[in-house]
């Protein structure tokens, strides 16, 4: 790769989040020359998705990564609870799962993406550029020949074989492409607070409670709460017309607590706008997308990181030799796609009839829903509990590195 005026690279990815990182990072492993695109400055965002799951422990571990990784400080979860009005409830146990971490751990993002860029810079095949945009391709016979790049210095083309997209929901290179989107829909919203660890709190656990037509979710982090409150889809305004002083009140009642003082204004909360999407095609003749880039998933279950870190290790395994020999074909990449497009579509289907069967009706009638059935059943047969902790924890079809990126 030349490092000044316009550059050349056999892969280029675009986007720094988990799946551009992990896949950068498994294909200069396996010796090809690798170029990732991250257009800021670090990787220091607030209210990402922070959960690291059991399938994506189990390919740091094949890796050789894991001993190393949970030595950055992160909390460990071994179980899901609710709360539905004042019932109690156990949801999912993840301690039976046949991985070696039997838990979710949760770690900033930015903490994430900093040991993989770590691990990464350490090999002599890639290289990570900053405050570097992709802003369109760069086409040659109707095939992509790379990217234009939008850095502080002014624009700059790097050429590549290959063109990973990754550069998330909100894809510029998603929106170049001329590809169609299928929208699933989602009649949710999330906002993000914190609220401090009180002593008295539960921990080791993801808790959620649903009352009078409301839902909140509290994952515990240590010494706060990362808290998602659901509200119906372009309901933010009118949670702001009722006041801070109200909203407060709201989240205290639902966190079973006097107070939640800590939320000082609005600019403790965070609004996500949730989407869920996937491309019906995900590749064009040089180019592929990966992650929220190819299907943007709903936070139920928190899966996002997770299912974009499958896709990086699909794709590398598929993609390392073809690489190698400069042969990456349009049949090579509609594997990559057919090897994850199943997992992807049963994920969002699960997310998709949690979001319309559950949580909108409980939004809409403003009541405490009946525990259900099945969760009732749950907790007196726990291995019940065992159902919902594998798809959450390992998801459909977990992926694992082959032996092709460890060969140089």
């Amino acid at each position: 790769m030349t490092t000044e005026g316009d550059l050349s690279t056999t892969c280029v990815v675009a986007g720094g989040g988990p799946a551009g990182m992990m896949c950068g990072y498994l294909l200069a492993h396996a010796g090809i020359d690798v170029t990732v695109l991250e257009k800021h400055r670090d990787f220091l965002r607030d209210f990402r998705g922070d959960t690291v799951h059991p399938s994506t422990l189990q390919v740091m571990y094949e890796l050789g990564l894991l001993e190393e990784f949970l030595k950055r400080p992160h909390q460990e979860i071994t179980r899901a609870g609710g709360q539905i009005g004042q019932v109690r409830v156990n949801l999912a146990d993840f301690t039976h799962l046949p991985t070696l971490c039997k838990f979710i751990a949760f770690m900033p993002q930015w903490d994430f993406l900093n040991f993989l860029a770590e691990k990464a810079k350490a090999l002599p095949k890639f290289h990570l550029m900053m405050e570097a945009e992709a802003t369109d391709f760069l086409r040659k016979d109707e095939r992509v020949t790379g990217v234009t790049v939008k850095t502080k210095d002014g624009e700059h083309d790097i050429s590549a074989h290959l063109t990973i997209c990754a550069d998330g929901r909100h894809s510029v290179l998603r929106n170049r492409s001329g590809l169609e989107v299928k929208n699933l829909g989602a009649p949710i919203d999330v906002l993000w607070l914190r609220l401090k660890y009180r002593e008295g709190d539960e921990d080791n656990a993801v808790l959620g409670h649903i009352e009078v037509g409301q839902v909140l979710v509290m994952l515990y982090r240590g010494d706060y709460w990362q808290c998602a409150l659901v509200i119906p889809k372009g309901g933010y305004d009118d949670v702001r017309k009722e006041g801070i002083a109200a909203f407060r009140k709201r989240i205290a009642m639902l966190a079973n607590r006097d107070t939640a003082d800590e939320i000082e204004d609005w600019n403790d909360v965070k609004l996500l706008t949730v989407a869920v999407d996937r491309l019906t095609r995900w590749y064009l003749p040089g180019a592929l997308f990966i992650g929220d880039a190819a299907h943007a998933m709903s936070p139920i279950g928190g899966v996002g990181i997770n299912i974009a870190i499958q896709d990086a290790v699909a794709a590398a395994n598929i993609l390392a030799e073809p690489l190698r020999r400069l042969r990456v074909t349009q049949s090579v990449l509609a594997r990559v796609e057919k090897r994850r497009r199943f997992p992807v579509w049963a994920t969002q289907a699960f997310q998709v009839a949690v979001q319309n069967r559950v949580l909108d009706p409980v939004l809409a009638s403003g009541a405490t829903p009946k525990v259900p059935f099945i969760v009732r059943l749950a907790q007196h047969w726990i291995f019940l509990q065992r159902i919902p902790a594998r798809l959450i924890g390992m998801g459909v079809r977990p992926e694992h590195p082959d032996k092709v990126l460890f060969t140089k």
